[in-house]
């Protein structure tokens, strides 16, 4: 039975989503373009922030200086947080 168990407990863990793959990471920079339909951010260190579909683009243009707190998803950058830098 204890076999059967750890053989089940292993497959499990194979076969498990795997969330310690995301890396998370935050970066100050400063806004490059705003495409609301799209929903992302450029900065200008060239990279694309995809940015969730309840994110408040209010204060947020062109030149801001922003710190950016981001999830690596499937490739993506997805904001996790963002703050303006005053």
């Amino acid at each position: 039975m204890r076999i059967l168990i750890a053989a089940l407990l292993a497959t499990a863990s194979i076969f498990s989503p795997l969330n310690t793959w995301a890396q998370s990471a935050d970066i100050e920079a400063t806004i490059k373009t705003i495409d609301v339909k799209s929903m992302s951010l450029t900065l200008d260190d060239g990279k694309v922030y995809k940015v969730p579909e309840e994110f408040n683009f209010e204060g947020l243009k062109a030149g801001v200086k922003v710190l950016v707190f981001f999830t690596v998803v499937d490739g993506n950058r997805v904001v996790d947080d963002l703050q303006i830098v005053q």
